[in-house]
């Protein structure tokens, strides 16, 4: 839906008008899913989902992934604005359901520089698989959203990000307790380079950080690969490869900046492949994974589902897939009777209407 606009400005500049053009968007989202198994039930699966040590099977109805956005057009500035439901806790299931909105974006883009909140620098969004579960599978995927500062020239990219320490370390008691994250001072540095023609698009990208485990400090680096390359006809491939110290960058929650004394090391990637059977039923089979070498974490999300447009505007989807937590190797996992391990089957119903 696109609006234009001229609003008078007499008051600071008599006889002028400032004109802008209004786009507004989004979908709304309905789902259903049921899951069996260890892991506690969540409507998406991000990378920690918890796990329950015994069988339980639910069901549950949802709209909070219901999406509006604005974009805001005069001459060369662009603003824009998206919010959803997701993740409030505001809400309940017994009566009301009456989730807040949240922010996800909200930036101002201005001859190549972009300055609020939107996207990291390296999370490349083509490269998430179509799903019902909300960005595919996020344990072996870069997902974040957060305040930065970043200039676009060409291919290239520059940014500035907010610094955010999320991290276990270890007391005197030799227990973990969480790292604090008062000195946060220096601010997350990501360089990007894109690659994109007829035949997909392709990035890389490399992030360097201040991390301070055990009262000292380091420098962090790590580096990620994503794409999304057509084959055949309207099939394509999307992945995701990352390596280093990247933290909460990838995993989305599967992976900490600081774990004991050490800062984290993360392996992880996830490979989509997306065939069409007709103009508008299609497939997507993916596999997302993420292994740390300081907590031991091994956490995998496979997924296939089946995608229909009603009308261009009307989707239904409908998905089965099993997530895996694999964490038996974590030494510092003593509490008692505190499982480790779990997986949970489940299948994911959604209907999306876009505007």
């Amino acid at each position: 839906m696109k609006l234009k606009y001229a609003l008078p400005l007499g008051l600071l500049l008599s006889g002028n008008t400032l004109a802008f053009d209004a786009e507004f968007g989004g979908f709304f989202k309905a789902a259903v899913k049921t899951s069996d198994g260890t892991l506690n039930f969540a409507n998406f699966y991000s990378g920690n989902p918890g796990v329950n040590g015994s069988d339980n099977t639910k069901t549950q109805f949802s709209a909070q992934e219901s999406r509006f956005n604005a974009t805001v057009t005069a001459g060369e500035v662009k603003g824009f604005v998206e919010i959803d439901f997701v993740g409030s806790a505001q809400g309940n299931t017994y009566n009301t359901n009456s989730y807040s909105p949240r922010i996800r974006h909200a930036y101002i883009d201005y001859k190549g520089w972009t300055a609020g909140q939107t996207w990291s620098t390296m999370v490349n969004p083509s490269s998430y698989p179509e799903s019902t579960n909300l960005g595919g599978g996020l344990v072996g995927e870069a997902f974040v959203r957060q305040g930065l500062v970043r200039y676009t020239h060409g291919n290239w990219q520059f940014a500035m990000e907010n610094p955010s320490t999320e991290g276990q370390c270890i007391d005197v008691n030799n227990k973990l307790v969480s790292c604090s994250k008062a000195n946060d001072a220096i601010p997350d540095m990501v360089v990007r380079h894109n690659i994109k023609g007829n035949w997909g698009n392709l990035s890389a990208a490399a992030l360097v950080r201040s991390l301070e485990p055990m009262n000292s400090s380091e420098i962090a680096v790590g580096g990620s690969i994503a794409g999304k390359i057509n084959v055949f006809e309207k099939d394509d491939v999307r992945f995701q490869l990352h390596y280093g110290h990247l933290g909460r960058y990838v995993g989305a929650g599967a992976a900490y900046d600081i774990y004991g004394k050490e800062v984290e090391t993360t392996s992880g990637g996830m490979i989509a492949y997306r065939h069409f059977w007709t103009e508008n039923l299609r497939t997507t089979a993916f596999y997302s994974h993420i292994i740390t070498e300081e907590q031991n974490a091994d956490r995998r999300h496979m997924a296939v589902n089946l995608f229909t447009n009603m009308t261009r505007e009307l989707v239904l989807g409908a998905e089965i897939g099993r997530f895996e937590v694999n964490d038996d190797n974590n030494s510092f996992n003593t509490e008692a009777n505190a499982p480790a391990n779990g997986e949970s089957n489940y299948v994911q119903l959604s209907m999306q209407f876009f505007f």
